[in-house]
């Protein structure tokens, strides 16, 4: 009998070859794999967040508030760089701002608490902060002289160049604090800013109390105030709390050290005083040799003729001579 030829089975290697259904298998596979990279809810992509917030700055720049801070930031600007180019004399006026702008320390503690200001969440905490500041501001400088010498009689009155430097310190740690304490910590900052600042005003008024001194003075502070905070707020988020951070510990930094350069002595500038040295002795001039009617003397021992004005009596003056010939 012959044998009958089997057919040949497939084995399961046979499967591996290639063909449609395994391409479609593949490509399938692929596309998942692609869609999965593309999902913006699993992986974010720098492109996608630089154009974020890109589109944020771009709306932030388009805000009406934004654009109205602006224009008064720069009005500011140009008023006080007109003063300062122009040479003229300046009126009280100019005076008041200008002053206001001279008090370095305080002006960088007003900025801090513009930054908070620009944090706030809510617009009623850029009343409190503002309201605050003017609160303690317009009463101290309408009362200035009652309310000034019940501080010198207090215990204040003894560590009143302590104000400033605290009032620095408050505003840096204000921008550390966390939002629901901020709320409540920015206002009272704000009392002890503007404290320390109407007493500088109003020790700064030359005493009789100027109006438009006064008046500028607080506008400046105003203006440093809220107008940088009002630029600020279109842009706020949660980027602001690191920047807010490093710019409080810049402003604790410097009260540390305004504190430490207050109690610090200051050598003196003047040069000492020379030696006073033996001279010869000379008498007062008459002046009518000064005036050219009358000639000089050759010699200073006794007075020219006609002259009422005596010789020196040398006495007991070593520094004039007295006692040289005199015997023990």
């Amino acid at each position: 009998m012959k044998k009958q030829k089997q057919p040949h089975r497939k084995s399961g290697r046979a499967t591996g070859k290639s063909g449609p259904s395994g391409a479609v298998r593949s490509t399938a596979h692929g596309e998942g794999g692609d869609a999965a990279i593309r999902n913006p809810a699993t992986v974010k992509s720098s492109a996608g967040k630089t154009s974020a917030a890109a589109e944020r700055f771009r709306a932030g720049v388009r805000a009406p508030a934004f654009r109205i801070a602006l224009v008064v930031f720069l009005a500011g600007v140009l008023t006080v760089a007109g003063s300062l180019a122009i040479p003229h004399e300046f009126a009280f006026f100019e005076l008041g701002y200008l002053f206001t702008l001279s008090i370095y320390d305080l002006v960088l503690a007003m900025l801090g608490l513009s930054v908070a200001i620009g944090m706030a969440e809510r617009r009623r905490e850029v009343l409190s902060i503002a309201g605050a500041f003017l609160g303690v501001l317009a009463p101290v400088l309408l009362f200035f002289d009652p309310i000034f010498s019940a501080i010198l009689q207090s215990p204040l009155g003894h560590e009143l160049f302590l104000i400033a430097p605290i009032a620095v310190m408050l505003s840096g740690m204000v921008l550390w604090l966390p939002a629901f304490i901020r709320r409540f910590a920015a206002p009272v900052a704000a009392a002890v800013v503007s404290l320390s600042l109407s007493l500088f005003i109003g020790l700064d008024d030359f005493g009789i109390g100027i109006k438009e001194f006064a008046f500028t003075a607080v506008l400046a502070a105003l203006w440093i105030l809220v107008v940088p905070g009002m630029m600020l707020r279109p842009f706020r988020g949660a980027w602001l709390t690191i920047p807010a951070r490093i710019i409080g510990s810049w402003l604790m930094v410097i009260a540390v050290i305004v504190t430490v350069s207050l109690y610090v002595p200051l050598a003196p500038d003047a040069p000492p005083l020379p030696e006073i040295l033996d001279g010869p002795e000379l008498a007062p001039l008459d002046p009518a040799v000064e005036d050219g009617l009358s000639e000089a003397p050759e010699s200073f021992d006794s007075p020219a003729e006609g002259s009422t004005i005596p010789g020196p009596e040398l006495g007991d003056n070593p520094l004039l001579g007295g006692g040289r010939n005199r015997q023990p």
